[in-house]
């Protein structure tokens, strides 16, 4: 009985992916930039009334982790006072959420222009400079920080193993759910499962969010 040879086999698996990353690529690159042009009176609209109504810089720049551990700077809207970071050291011991992660449904820290621009997710809207840079995708696992990846177990490493996105399927499916475990098990879900056609509608079910005011 002749057995095919397997290195072809591997070719054929890997070369429609291939083309589904490219296609991926495009896509985040084309929306980016179309959003970037579309937007950019929303931009300059926000970015005033940050400087209008709260002190400190109108954007708020953290150093993440991306695909295979590659750091990066990531870009935001700023919603908080310009100390928040080294306030958050203060506050751990109120945190809402298990494990690795960290929230608080009333933080202090974040200004009334800042609760604004989250209950829209504007806040969110710089990073598509990232995205448009390669270092994010529109849809992905949250880049986390490098304090947060030194407690991950090896099981949570599968997250890296993809592009960190402005929204993903935690995003959509999970985001008030305290548990770190289903925010890993919801990210390895993403990584396994993905397809041009999970990340549209991802996508589609985080417009429906935005437009209802209920962040991402």
């Amino acid at each position: 009985m002749h057995v095919g040879n397997s290195s072809s086999i591997v070719l054929l698996q890997k070369h429609p992916r291939s083309l589904s990353l490219l296609a991926k690529r495009c896509i985040d690159v084309l929306l980016s930039i179309a959003a970037l042009v579309l937007l950019s009176p929303l931009f300059a609209a926000v970015a005033l009334a940050i400087k209008l109504l709260s002190t400190g810089p109108v954007l708020y720049v953290s150093e993440r982790v991306g695909r295979h551990g590659r750091l990066f700077r990531c870009y935001k809207f700023r919603t908080m006072v310009p100390n928040a970071d080294a306030l958050r050291q203060q506050l751990l011991h109120l945190n809402e959420r298990s494990g690795v992660l960290f929230k608080l449904s009333n933080d202090l820290r974040v200004t009334p222009i800042g609760r604004v621009l989250r209950k829209y997710s504007l806040d969110e809207l710089p990073q598509l400079v990232n995205v448009l840079r390669g270092e994010m995708s529109l849809v992905g696992p949250r880049p986390c920080l490098q304090s947060e990846l030194a407690q991950y177990e090896s099981a949570h490493l599968c997250r890296l193993d993809v592009l960190p996105g402005i929204t993903g399927l935690w995003q959509v499916e999970a985001r008030d759910d305290p548990s770190f475990d289903s925010y890993i098990q919801l990210d390895s879900r993403y990584v396994r499962e993905w397809s041009i056609w999970l990340d549209l509608k991802i996508m589609l079910r985080t417009l429906h969010a935005v437009l209802n005011g209920t962040g991402v």
